[in-house]
């Protein structure tokens, strides 16, 4: 990766004010929210004695990958297309494959920190425990990830103007926002809603983080499906994308 785009990009992401607010601080901020009521901060027996604050804190880390993935990394590149500067790359000894891979090193980044202050916000705000299984929650978190930042370049992909990007990422993000749990969490969700949810990358990253931060090894079966959909986008994306 040309160390040089990247931080060009870091440095334009940081001038857009909306893509900083939605990725990095708006999970945080609803987390705030909801633990605000004094409901979500009392014992659930639906979700084994859990507070709802605790069942949303990986719901929160998984809003701002959504947000990343679907939301703010086809808007980059494909206004990136639109602008030539992909076709102007062309004549440069730099690749343009250079600036999707610092594309995703930046939306990756913020997501990821902005799962770090879910957490740490979580924790001293409304003393959610943090993961007692930080191995397995790190595995999980980075291969949801990626199956996001490949998602997200599967829209861009398919999208030839940043109009079209922004309508086909609305069509993906509310599905996937269920798929976390942000209305209803995948723990309450009926069982056979439950069980096809957890084919999906956020359903199955849900249950993945919910079960490491409990305390256990995530699930072979949701480590499984997280790690066949991040190899079914990422050869979608490379397979459709283009560059001018």
């Amino acid at each position: 990766m040309n160390t040089a785009v990247l931080r060009t990009e870091f440095r334009l992401f940081r001038r857009e004010p909306g893509a900083v607010f939605w990725v990095f601080l708006f999970p945080t901020l609803l987390l705030v929210i909801l633990g605000s009521i004094p409901s979500f901060r009392e014992a659930d027996k639906s979700l084994g004695g859990l507070r709802p604050v605790d069942a949303y804190v990986p719901v929160a880390v998984l809003i701002a990958l959504i947000m990343a993935g679907v939301q703010t990394l086809p808007q980059a590149l494909t206004g990136h297309r639109e602008r030539g500067i992909l076709r102007r790359m062309r004549l440069t000894p730099v690749r343009p494959s250079a600036l999707l891979s610092a594309q995703m090193a930046v939306q990756g980044t913020v997501a990821l920190g902005s799962a770090l202050l879910a957490l740490l916000v979580g924790r001293l705000a409304f003393d959610v425990r943090l993961p007692k299984q930080p191995g397995g929650y790190l595995l999980a978190l980075l291969l949801a990830a990626t199956a996001a930042l490949a998602l997200g370049s599967v829209v861009s992909a398919l999208s030839r103007t940043t109009r079209i990007a922004s309508a086909i990422g609305s069509a993906v993000f509310f599905p996937m926002m269920f798929c976390a749990g942000v209305w209803i969490p995948v723990q309450e969700m009926p069982h056979t809603m439950a069980r096809v949810v957890q084919l999906t990358p956020f359903g199955a990253a849900a249950r993945a983080l919910d079960r490491a931060a409990a305390g256990h090894w995530p699930g072979w079966e949701h480590l499984g499906v997280l790690a066949l959909w991040a190899l079914l986008l990422t050869a979608g994306a490379a397979r459709w994308f283009r560059w001018d």
